[in-house]
């Protein structure tokens, strides 16, 4: 026979055992293994101090006992065990890490396996052997359920803990008028200084995915991004970082460079009124273009959807004064204007179109004779800004 058979053979109970087995198991004391347990468990990291009361330590560590030794009797667990999950709930609850509650777990083994050799004869050695397998399956059935207890507790935990967030979170938007005691309250309960700058942006459509990407690099580097929905527009906001160099700094930076709304908040209190800024400036970004839309860079954008809105026309007036020109002469005069209009300098101006600063001018003066808008006069220029945004 070869030598794994043996072995096997070995490692199984007998059909005469049972007797015997069942004297073992009704000689340990619960009472003692529980003792046993609290001498080793309160040492334990994370369980030192306890977390939870020590009656409530022995209590359910003398409800596990009880279950493994039926278990035992039983050869095996056949379904849930309730212990089990009262002991993963409450861990969880209090917030025992999971290494720290598999390692007091593994005390249990190890207190039954010693008291079963103490209480077993010379005699009892190859049954207690034969009956190894028995041990460890129940006792691993025990903790696989305490495990699935666990998890299963910290993600109702997880789901309840960002139900109440998003609840709170959801208030700023829809409460139009909160008062300074509720902005302090919501603040508080978020874990934020309600005088604190937010940094706030927005995706819609596609773009959410780069940015849920990049909600998901700043919690690993240990930030908190809240998340909003405005319709079908991603609202995410996170207090400004204040460490240079630093990981979360780094991913703010790394904002800048994706197709979003981005807008920076006084503080909580102005929060609601960011969040449509930059949900209306993501809404701004053409489909070939790249990098975020800041005020800076869209306000003249948003003005003119205000007042085209509005019905007020902007510089209908200019194209169709413009429209007398020939389109060589148009183009020369448009161009000349959109420079100036950037740089706000003749000389600068020049630099960029390579030709004479008087050229410039004639052309400035060209197009004021022509459409009435000087673009020289400030505001005058505002609404070629604004019309042509």
């Amino acid at each position: 026979m070869p030598p794994t058979h043996e072995r096997q053979l070995r490692d199984q109970p007998l059909p005469g055992d049972r007797q015997r087995w069942i004297e073992l198991l009704d000689a340990l004391d619960l009472e003692q293994l529980t003792e046993r347990f609290m001498s080793r468990v309160v040492r334990v990291p994370g369980y030192d101090p306890a977390p939870i009361p020590v009656s409530e330590l022995r209590r359910t560590g003398h409800s596990s006992f009880q279950s493994l030794v039926e278990g035992l009797r039983a050869g095996g667990f056949d379904g849930p065990v309730a212990v089990s999950t009262e002991v993963g709930v409450s861990r969880a609850r209090v917030g025992i890490p999971l290494e720290a509650l598999m390692t007091a777990i593994r005390h249990d083994f190890n207190v039954l396996w010693e008291a079963l050799t103490r209480v077993a004869t010379q005699d009892d050695a190859e049954l207690v052997i034969r009956h190894t397998g028995i041990v460890l399956s129940t006792v691993d059935e025990y903790v696989s359920q305490v495990q699935q207890a666990y998890a299963a507790e910290q993600q109702r935990m997880r789901e309840e803990e960002s139900s109440v967030r998003q609840g709170l979170i959801a208030g700023l938007f829809d409460d139009l008028h909160p008062t300074d005691e509720r902005l302090s309250t919501i603040a508080s309960a978020l874990g934020l200084d309600p005088e604190r700058p937010l940094l706030v942006v927005a995706a819609r459509g596609e773009d959410t995915s780069a940015l849920r990407v990049l909600i998901s690099d700043h919690e690993r580097a240990g930030g908190t991004m809240f998340t909003h929905h405005l319709g079908d527009v991603l609202i995410a906001f996170t207090r400004t970082s204040e460490l240079a160099g630093s990981r979360l700094e780094a991913t703010e930076r790394r904002l800048a460079e994706v197709r979003v709304g981005l807008v920076h908040a006084a503080g909580i209190g102005s929060l609601r009124r960011s969040a449509l800024t930059a949900r209306d400036l993501a809404q701004l970004l053409t489909h070939d273009e790249v990098g975020a839309m800041t005020w800076e860079r869209g306000w003249a954008r948003l003005a003119a959807q205000a007042l085209n809105a509005a019905g007020n026309s902007i510089v209908t007036d200019v194209e169709r004064a413009l429209a007398v020109c020939g389109a060589a002469e148009r183009e020369r005069l448009v161009e000349a204007v959109h420079t100036y209009l950037h740089s706000g300098s003749i000389g600068a101006s020049a630099a960029e179109l390579f030709c004479h600063r008087n050229t410039v001018a004639n052309r400035l003066r060209r197009f004021a004779d022509l459409t009435g808008v000087d673009p020289m006069i400030p505001a005058e220029a505002a609404r070629l800004v604004v019309g042509w945004a």
